[in-house]
């Protein structure tokens, strides 16, 4: 007897599900729950992390992601103005920048800042010591990134904004900053917070310029205690620690784009 498209899909979902069920059950047979508990959620080594995980890790994650996120959304900008500016030498300044730090690791970044900068200017190193340099080398990697975002976004703006602006007497920059980059920031703002997201986990590779104990981030504070108790435990922690920050942000970019979606 012949089936229904919607009596298929439901046989194919029942057939999606059965082999879920079957992966599931096989997992929980054939894991060692005594060694996993033992390795990923120690009781007795759990408690040592606290409150310092949060009060100096967590912490400095969340000062060093906000920093080069301020840094790379101001010099974001600055650049998506050069790529869409008529100047020529502003738009191939602006590509040269963009596609060097798109396409160089952001570790390399890292290394070349904190080990480079010295050997180039002796004597001359970035104001603000670790933060300085977190700052500024996790935010030019972030620039390049949301350049582009910002780009797109003022390009998405109906040109007949910037006529009907015109057409008031405002100049090209005044209108620019008035009414185009407004409208543009609502809708790449989704965006923008994923970049914020990702920003949160490139600052994991501060850990290569060798932090003190009070400039250790989250990923640093678990390479740490890993070393000191040879257990997985203090990896489980930070990886709990960075879902923290990166879940509620990935709920608001969510409900952000469902608002955008809404509204179109």
């Amino acid at each position: 007897m012949a089936t229904s498209p919607r009596q298929r899909a439901q046989f194919s979902r029942g057939v999606q599900y059965a082999v879920l069920a079957v992966l599931l059950l096989v997992i929980v047979l054939t894991a060692d729950w005594g060694t996993l508990k033992d390795q990923f959620f120690n009781g007795e080594i759990l408690p040592q992390l606290f409150p310092t995980i949060f009060t100096t890790a967590l912490k400095n994650t969340v000062l060093y992601t906000a920093c080069a996120f301020v840094f790379g959304l101001l010099l974001g900008l600055g650049l998506a103005l050069m790529r869409l500016s008529s100047v020529g030498p502003y738009r191939w300044l602006a590509t040269t920048f963009i596609e060097f730090f798109r396409g160089v690791p952001a570790l390399i970044v890292f290394i070349g800042f904190y080990y480079g900068l010295p050997v180039a200017f002796p004597g001359r190193v970035l104001p603000g010591g670790t933060l300085g340099v977190v700052t500024v080398a996790l935010g030019l990697v972030g620039a390049a990134y949301m350049a582009e975002t910002i780009r797109a976004g003022i390009q998405a703006v109906p040109k007949g904004q910037m006529e009907a602006a015109r057409s008031l007497g405002m100049r090209h920059s005044r209108a620019m900053l008035s009414i185009v980059i407004p409208q543009a920031f609502r809708i790449i703002l989704p965006p923008l917070t994923n970049e914020l997201i990702l920003l949160t986990k490139d600052s994991s590779l501060v850990y290569v310029i060798g932090l003190s104990l009070a400039d250790s981030e989250l990923t640093d504070f678990g390479r740490r205690n890993l070393s000191q108790f040879v257990n997985l435990t203090p990896l489980f922690a930070v990886a709990l620690s960075y879902l923290i920050i990166t879940v509620p942000l990935s709920i608001v970019v969510r409900r952000m784009e469902a608002r955008a979606e809404r509204a179109r």
